[in-house]
């Protein structure tokens, strides 16, 4: 039987606080939105079309000199492919009657936007567990996470050839402060660039080595406490298909006087080109 959300007058259930004369605006325990959905490559699979997506990838030719009048010689065009499977998420409650028909706030609205969160959560997880699938890697799970880390990885992206554009960083918050720490000499540096003054002003890292920073709390920890596995990636590194988005569902059950709330979305994550993304290893230096 699913987890109700309901309302008993006489007695103590998780929606009682909403029943009264007055009740103030909702607050919410908000999930972190998703930050990685806009910075892989999107795929939209259409219906009916089977649950599997095939995503060609092609090599790069190599161009010759050649003398003038001369035949060229036809090159080899190398292609391989990565199968992107698509699975189901999903989040289910009731709400009683009384919490929907007496609450002065709309809790189904309510509900809803929390449902929303808890699968765009889900979403970003996934993704950034692909950061751990990257065959290059940079840092390590003994140090904390320093500039010329950052820069470590660029290099190794440039040396692959890969664009200059679209590139993305994403890291724990924990391991993000000993970055920040890193550029401001410990929050203390009188003499701080531009990007150090930024980071001191806001706590937003910005923009290094041509790179934007993000941080995540939905990056999961390694297991060994303080160490996290961020990445450093171009747009078509990782890959997200969408079958179909978040969708919020309701249907009236009328023998439990409640109205079921369903939240779902279907969707499969993978990596496209491994040289185009580096993990990036650290350990928290205050976790």
């Amino acid at each position: 039987m699913a987890n109700e959300i309901k309302t008993i007058l006489a007695g103590t259930s998780s929606l009682d606080h909403l029943i009264a004369p007055i009740v103030a605006e909702a607050q919410f325990v908000a999930q972190e939105r998703s930050i990685m959905r806009n910075l892989v490559k999107n795929f939209a699979v259409p219906a009916n079309s089977g649950k599997v997506l095939q995503v060609p990838v092609y090599g790069n030719p190599t161009a010759d000199s050649v003398n003038e009048a001369d035949d060229l010689s036809p090159s080899a065009i190398t292609s391989s492919q990565v199968d992107i499977t698509l699975g189901e998420i999903g989040v289910m409650t009731n709400v009683s009657d009384m919490a929907v028909n007496y609450a002065p706030a709309n809790v189904i609205a309510d509900i809803g936007r929390l449902f929303g969160e808890a699968i765009a959560k889900k979403i970003d997880q996934d993704l950034c567990a692909l950061f751990d699938g990257f065959g290059t890697s940079v840092g390590t799970d003994s140090a904390a996470l320093s500039a010329a880390t950052i820069f470590n990885a660029v290099a190794n992206l440039r040396a692959n050839g890969v664009p200059a554009t679209d590139l993305a960083c994403v890291v724990h918050p924990m391991v993000a402060y000993d970055l920040k720490a890193n550029l401001t000499n410990t929050f203390a540096n009188s003499n701080a660039n531009e990007v150090a003054n930024e980071a001191l002003r806001t706590g937003y890292v910005g923009t290094l080595a041509g790179v934007p920073v993000y941080e995540t709390s939905n990056i999961s920890n390694t297991g060994t406490t303080g160490d996290y596995k961020g990445g450093l990636f171009h747009r078509d590194a990782l890959a997200l298909a969408l079958g179909a988005d978040i969708k919020i569902e309701t249907q009236r059950d009328a023998s439990a006087r409640a109205t079921e709330m369903v939240g779902t979305a279907v969707y499969g994550v993978a990596e496209i080109h491994d040289t185009y993304g580096v993990e990036i290893l650290a350990d928290s230096s205050i976790q």
